[in-house]
């Protein structure tokens, strides 16, 4: 997979299911049990539908849901339900459910759906030796592809990299899903996280202590946490990240002294840190401007990406301001002219766009400008927002000072002493470890969310949602019916 396509969402095919009759169940268990195509269903408009397993799902009145299963032969429904077998029921259900949905014309069934383009050609290869054909069809207007993330779920791989993308994955799919225009975030709001984690949990200790954890999930312990097992990589980044950071400010479970410092001490140069925080901050809005730039373009064209607050116009609005503050902080007034200017061109656009948007009039004016106002604010604010990688840096680094002053301290007042000094250290840093481990990552993941992917993303796409069901073969299967295909079946619905 070349670099521009791990950009990207995943490329869809709009495709189409075609059978003989007396052959689509049979297709249709080969699609479950590939994985990965999404079967449109019908709207029932809001009539009961339900086919005999639903019915019989229905009088089971299990307490919980059993994970469906599905037979590779036509079942016994009856036997199921006296069996109690809601797993088979249950997936019985779902293929009817996809058999009501199926457009006949004499002999022949179709069902249409989307599929990833590197899967088309195996899948058909699978649903051909049942007498089936996956057809590619012509994307409907109106109507955006599914979203799927390369690396994530049932995606085709990328390389090397699939585990790491796969554990960076849910810090975008909690914000929404991505537009199937748009870029993948994926990996950028990874190595962003880490590094803003890092600089707010900067200590090597507990960095360490952080890729170590990181390495026990991987070999699967403890094993109540084996469901976070794909997330190995991502907790090994952040503990690297705030290692690094450790290493930068010579902590290590505090200012002992074990390593020297190689950029600067957080507690003594408070504004040096500041400063570098919020450069950074400025650099991030800038990166997601272009990158919002790019999306607008794919999503509505160069209109929609000229004028939007999220494309060019906030784009030039963000240089202007950030020209202008930087030629009041260098007395520099040529570059304040320039940026001055660059900023009233961003304005002017954005007014445009945002005027476009609403009922016109003096009404629509006085909503711009409010519309305005708040772009204005929200652009001083995002940029100091990031001021809190700084505070919480500080923060970590008042903690395990405070941890150290009292180790310390006791040192030298004999065996009990000694013994005190120890627990001491264990059991400031572990509640220094636990507490700003979780007010960094929330913090990290809020910056991300508010101040970044705000201007990514300016619509929801819907995921994709592949069926996929296990298939019990037929001589694990429980008895069936000789003979009895879903046609007959169908018979008893009506």
């Amino acid at each position: 997979m070349g670099r521009a396509e791990t950009a990207m969402p995943v490329r869809m095919r709009r495709v189409a299911l075609v059978a003989p009759e007396q052959t689509l169940r049979e297709n249709l268990v080969r699609i479950a049990e590939a994985g990965c195509v999404q079967i449109d269903l019908a709207d029932d408009g809001g009539t009961d539908t339900r086919g005999p397993a639903a019915r019989r799902l229905q009088r089971l009145r299990v307490e919980s849901a059993a994970p469906p299963v599905l037979s590779e032969a036509p079942p016994d429904l009856d036997a199921l339900e006296r069996e109690g077998r809601a797993d088979l029921l249950a997936g019985e259900a779902q293929l009817e459910e996809r058999l009501d949905s199926a457009v006949r014309h004499g002999g022949v069934a179709a069902l249409a759906g989307w599929c990833p383009q590197t899967e088309v050609g195996p899948t058909a290869a699978r649903v051909a030796v049942a007498g089936g054909a996956l057809v590619p069809l012509r994307p409907p207007r109106g109507i955006d592809p599914p979203t799927l993330l390369a690396g994530a779920g049932t995606a085709p791989p990328a390389g090397p990299a699939r585990p790491v993308r796969r554990s960076f994955t849910p810090l975008v799919s909690t914000y929404g899903t991505v537009p199937y225009t748009d870029l993948d975030p994926t990996l950028p709001a990874g190595i962003v996280y880490v590094v803003m984690f890092g600089l707010m949990f900067g200590d090597a200790g507990h960095g360490l202590l952080l890729v170590l954890g990181a390495l026990m999930l991987r070999a699967g312990r403890p094993r109540r946490a084996a469901a976070l097992r794909p997330l190995w990589p991502f907790v090994a980044a952040a503990g690297a990240a705030a290692t690094l950071a450790g290493l930068a400010y010579g902590e290590f479970f505090g200012p002992t002294g074990a390593l020297p410092v190689l950029w600067l001490e957080p507690l003594e140069q408070p504004m040096r840190l500041l400063g570098a925080a919020v450069g950074l901050g400025a650099v991030l809005l800038a990166v997601a401007y272009g990158a919002g730039i790019v999306n607008r373009w794919r999503e509505g064209g160069p209109t929609a990406a000229l004028y939007s607050t999220t494309g060019v116009a906030g784009a030039a609005l963000y240089l202007g301001l950030a020209a202008v503050a930087a030629a009041v902080w260098l007395g520099q007034t040529v570059y304040g002219a320039v940026g001055a200017l660059i900023a009233v061109t961003g304005l002017t656009l954005a007014g445009a766009g945002l005027y476009a948007t609403t009922a016109g009039g003096p009404g629509g004016a006085v909503q711009t400008g409010i519309q305005l106002f708040d772009t204005l604010v929200r652009i001083g604010s995002n940029v100091v927002s990031f001021a809190r990688l700084a505070a919480f840096g500080l923060t970590h680094a008042a903690l395990g000072a405070i941890v150290w002053d009292a180790t310390t301290a006791l040192v030298g007042r004999g065996a009990v002493g000694a013994v005190l000094a120890v627990a001491v250290f264990l059991v400031g840093n572990a509640v220094t470890f636990s507490l700003e481990a979780l007010v960094a990552g929330v913090q990290a993941l809020r910056l991300e969310f508010y101040e970044l992917f705000s201007r990514l993303f300016d619509a929801e796409g819907h995921p994709f949602r592949p069926w996929q069901l296990p298939v019990q073969r037929a001589r694990d299967a429980p008895p069936t019916v000789a003979g009895v295909e879903h046609g007959s079946v169908r018979e008893e619905r009506s």
